[in-house]
Formats: structure tokens, sequence, C-alpha cells
């Protein structure tokens, strides 16, 4: 049996042939890359509402989205932003992967994605309706806009993908969960999936949640408002945004006539035990079997892309994870995700589609922001500008609040035209 409880020798390679991106390094792969290449960073004073009077400023939002130009106009006052990321990033992602869903068996195509928050800002504005004017002023949308599975249900709406789908619900690691259903649904008989996660929970109501955490920076300047690994790591930025893959299998790819960015190779997830039980957090055993689903040892792989949580004691946890796997200061590490903030469940997504350019273009993108790497962590932290390497294979790490924790293995593809 295979790690993720198939029989032996029936997964098919699953490839990524497509992808859209949302995300405040910009709107379109080509815009992140060049972003991600020149360490541009998205953060900045929340723009989306006055944050004075709230301990964080600073985050990162999605510059130049219009609704009403990106989302059909029936969709957009019924639906919240998450979902108007989601169902941008998934048309990208089609168009970019030249699959025309009206030309493939509606039964045949799943929609797999992850949601953190759902639609908080939509749900905000329902409430104030209620407790300002009444409930006969809250609309009949509020009871699907704010569902996390709203995403994954427009999304196969608007594309008639009538396949199996789902939504993941594991915070910053509900983006590699998602995927690494994607790659089950097609070992089951999806033909293809559309899979990753966006987020937008950038008003009151959202912000106010996440504060509850604790982990979020106060810094109000966007240049130190995040910064993994750093000797002055105090927290990280929210922000907005994510991706959405186009998963297919390898034939599939072939007999379409389509190259991929690259294939996933492995997959593993688990679940951190309570502080006070002693025992240690999980992440280095969920790589271990994300590795071993690869077929591979720790050896043959070539980067790693980091959770990066920006809190110290979270980011020690996390190098010890990684030395212990991969021996101390062995593989090279990178969190360019200190652009965009924390994404929740955009983040991970974004990071696959990230390392997967990546790998194409065979450069490791460098952690922006991090210029004095705090002491003892023992790891090969990429900073200063990005690692031209011939990295192939590269895994991707996520943790989500309250102990989720995932890693992804992927492997470089022969697509380059978005990379140059």
């Amino acid at each position: 049996m295979s790690a993720l409880g198939l029989p032996a020798g029936r997964r098919s390679p699953a490839v990524v042939t497509g992808l859209g991106i949302v995300a405040p390094t910009g709107i379109g792969v080509r815009r992140h890359w060049e972003s991600v290449l020149a360490g541009k960073s998205g953060l900045g004073r929340i723009t989306r509402f006055d944050p004075a009077g709230y301990p964080v400023e600073v985050a990162g939002e999605v510059p130049g989205f219009t609704a009403g130009e990106q989302v059909p106009r029936g969709l957009v006052d019924r639906t919240d932003r998450f979902t108007h990321f989601a169902l941008a990033a998934a048309e990208a992602a089609l168009a970019d992967a030249d699959a025309d869903p009206a030309q493939l068996p509606e039964y045949d195509m799943a929609v797999v994605t992850a949601a953190s928050s759902g639609g908080t800002e939509f749900g905000q504005h329902e409430m104030e309706r209620l407790y300002q004017r009444g409930p006969a002023w809250v609309g009949a949308y509020q009871s699907i806009a704010w569902f996390y599975a709203a995403t994954t249900g427009q999304v196969s709406i608007r594309h008639g993908m009538r396949g199996p789908c789902g939504v993941l619900c594991a915070e910053q690691a509900g983006g590699l969960d998602a995927l690494g259903q994607s790659r089950r649904l097609l070992d089951t008989g999806s033909r293809l999936v559309l899979s990753g996660g966006t987020d937008a929970s950038l008003c009151p109501y959202g912000l106010t949640a996440q504060l509850s955490t604790g982990a979020l920076s106060a810094s109000d300047d966007p240049a130190r408002a995040y910064l993994p690994f750093d000797e002055a790591a105090a927290g990280y930025a929210p922000g907005e945004g994510g991706a959405m893959l186009l998963v297919e299998t390898e034939r599939g790819a072939r007999e379409r006539g389509v190259r991929s960015y690259g294939r996933i190779l492995g997959y593993a997830a688990g679940f951190d035990p309570p502080s006070s039980s002693g025992r240690p957090p999980v992440l280095a055993s969920v790589v271990r079997r994300a590795v071993a689903d690869a077929g591979i040892g720790a050896d043959a792989v070539d980067v790693v892309f980091a959770d990066a949580a920006g809190t110290p004691e979270l980011d020690r946890a996390e190098a010890a994870a990684i030395n212990e796997v991969f021996g101390a200061g062995r593989v090279p590490v990178t969190a360019p995700k200190t652009l965009t903030g924390r994404l929740y469940a955009g983040g991970a997504p974004l990071d696959v589609a990230t390392a997967l350019l990546a790998l194409s273009a065979g450069v490791i993108p460098h952690t922006p922001g991090v210029e004095r790497p705090a002491p003892g962590l023992g790891i090969d932290l990429v900073v200063g500008g990005p690692r031209r390497t011939g990295a192939r294979t590269a895994v991707v790490l996520a943790r989500g609040h309250g102990g989720f924790t995932s890693a992804l293995v992927v492997e470089g593809g022969d697509r380059t035209d978005h990379t140059a």
C-alpha cells in the first residue's frame, strides 16, 4: 500500500500544467515571478480599511484587483473576495494549461481547494446589517458566501466540473493538503483537478480574529514586519491572495500535447501534539514520510521552501526539523513569502507555484528582508539575492495554527516560458 492507502503500483504521475496566481506580488505568473526574482515586496500599510487603532497595520494586499473585471458580474455581489480571487486564478490556470473544460467529460474533472476563514468580509457586512438594521436586511447569499466550500462550489459550477469536489480546512497547511488530495483524485479516476487555495481576510472582523493567535507582527515598517529566521523575528504580516493549479495525469497531459511545470512526487501530513504532552512536534516525521512517498532519499532534495512562521520559537522548531531530516546546513532553505505575508489557505499553493517556477528556471529565490539570520539555527538560508543552481527537486512545508503540518515534494518540469 502507498502512503495514501492506495494499492501499490496504482499511482500515475501527477503533473502541474497550469498556474493561476493572484498575490500581493502581482496578478499573473510572470508578474509574480518577476517580483520574486527582484525581491519586490507586496507588503504595505493596509488600505482596504483604516488600520489605525489596530495593533497590526502592515499586510500584503493584492494590487489592482477589480472583481468586476475578473469575475462574472452576476457573481460579484453574491460571493466573497476570497472566492473572487479563486475564480480569477482558476480561469488563469485553465488558460495557462490550454485546457477547455467544455471539451472534456464533466464527471472526469474535479475541484478541491483549501480554505481558512471562509468569506470573512462578506460575513462582516451581513452582520453589520443584522445588528444595525435587523434580520430582514441580511441577504440570502450570506448562507453560502461565507462558507468554506464556497470557492470549490463556484469554480465547479463555473466550469462544469462535476467530478469529486471538496475543501480542506487546515489554515496554512490546507493548501498542501488540497494538492495531496488532487493527486489522490487522479488515482481514483479523475482526469484533471483544479486545486489550490486563496484567502481574503483583510477586514476588521478578519484581522481581529487573526489577532487571537498572538503571532502577528506589530511592526509598522513593511521592511521589518516579517523576518522569519532573522534575529529580529517578531511575528508575521498577514496577506491575501493565493494560487490555483491545474493538476492532471502525466498521460493526460501528454495526450493533450502540453508541457508541465513539474510533477507532484510525494505528500504527507500530521498534527502536532499539545505542548503539555511532552511529545515533540511532527514536522520532521511528516517530511520523512513525504520524501519516502516520493520514492527518493533525503539527499535527492535540492531546496526546502520553508513554512517560515516568523516567531523565534516556531522558526527554531522548523530549522531543527530540517536539520534532523537533511543534515545541518546541507540543503538550501528559502522563504520568498516574506514578499507577500502569510496567506493562510493561499500561502502553500503559492509556495508550490513559486517552487515549480524556480525549479524550471534553475534558480532558488532568496528570502528578502532577512539580513541577520538568527544564530544557532544551522540552516543554509538563501539571503541577499537569488541563487542559481541546478535544483530539480523541492520540499514545500506548511504549518497551520493549532497543529496542522504538511509537506509536499515536487520535481521541476520542462516548461520554462514564464521563467525567462
